[in-house]
């Protein structure tokens, strides 16, 4: 993953302070490409422990078309927690009670993803973010990309049109009521010899937190299409618009980078599974994942 390392190191060397939505601030370059060849290994960064569990069902829960954050949190997953629980505070006029990231916001957080968890109806009113990722790679507009692009990989597999785009302009104001507008916003699969790549671009990229999950995301990805479609593993694709690091994790990105990277693990998949909605949690094993401790950040909502 010395990709990864070099990418954190090129921001902080040769990046530009600027300013943000979220107001934290981030030091930004724009455009940027990491190349991950599949059969080297998974790419999960191994300078800090990622969770990889996260990164499945958040995944599966993309592939079902699901964009409610119930499924989520039942599992474990608190990756789009912020999101959802702010915006909830905001129109329920709690936000001055628990002002954003303070102690007392972290502790309410826990009733509001308790009560996800417990309550369908209040779940429904509130843990729903909008027409993010699953919507629209399942029902862009009434047409599943997702099922047509494994469909055309099958049919036309010379095909430079095998593209699935979460950035659906007519709804982005929805999408950022309760979450976010996508930041991976669309990604292209390439057949060569036998062999899947993919290739995303990504509009917005939180590189200490977020990226490392995206790597990993797209890569399994890949992979899951890769074996329903009957192809081998070719690379994955990394490109960036706006790649920062925000300022609050400075000192945490030079605490990885003085980190030796080690080997890259495995992650074998349940070869019985044809179907790209077939998918479940158990069906992925990672193996030899051996990474260095986590490092905590907060995340800038």
């Amino acid at each position: 993953m010395q990709q990864y390392h070099d990418l954190l190191q090129h921001i902080l060397d040769h990046g530009t302070n600027k300013g943000d939505r979220t107001g934290v601030g981030t030091r930004s370059v724009f455009g940027y490409q990491m190349r991950f060849p599949l059969s080297d290994g998974f790419p999960l960064v191994t300078t800090k422990k990622v969770h990889m569990k996260s990164v499945i069902h958040e995944l599966l829960w993309f592939v079902q078309g699901d964009t409610n954050l119930r499924y989520l949190v039942q599992n474990g997953v608190n990756i789009w927690n912020d999101w959802p629980y702010q915006n909830w505070l905001n129109q329920t006029g709690q936000a001055e009670r628990y002002p954003k990231y303070s102690p007392e916001w972290k502790e309410h957080m826990k009733e509001f993803v308790e009560k996800v968890k417990a309550d369908e109806a209040f779940a429904q009113e509130w843990g729903e973010l909008g027409p993010v990722y699953g919507k629209q790679w399942r029902d862009f507009n009434g047409f599943d990309q997702l099922s047509w692009v494994i469909s055309e990989i099958e049919r036309n597999p010379n095909s430079r049109r095998l593209i699935v785009s979460a950035w659906n302009a007519s709804e982005i104001e929805e999408m950022a009521k309760a979450g976010l507008p996508p930041c991976h916003t669309m990604y292209q699969f390439y057949v060569l010899d036998g062999k899947l790549s993919c290739q995303l671009y990504q509009r917005s990229a939180d590189v200490f937190l977020g990226v490392p999950f995206n790597i990993a995301s797209y890569a399994l990805l890949t992979m899951m299409v890769a074996q329903v479609c009957g192809l081998e593993l070719g690379d994955f694709v990394h490109t960036f618009g706006d790649a920062h690091l925000y300022t609050n994790h400075f000192e945490q990105t030079r605490e990885q980078l003085s980190r030796e990277p080690r080997a890259l693990p495995t992650l074998e998949i349940n070869p019985d599974i044809k179907n790209i909605l077939d998918f479940r949690f158990e069906d992925f094993e990672l193996k030899n994942y051996d990474p260095h401790p986590h490092i905590k950040a907060a995340v800038a909502v």
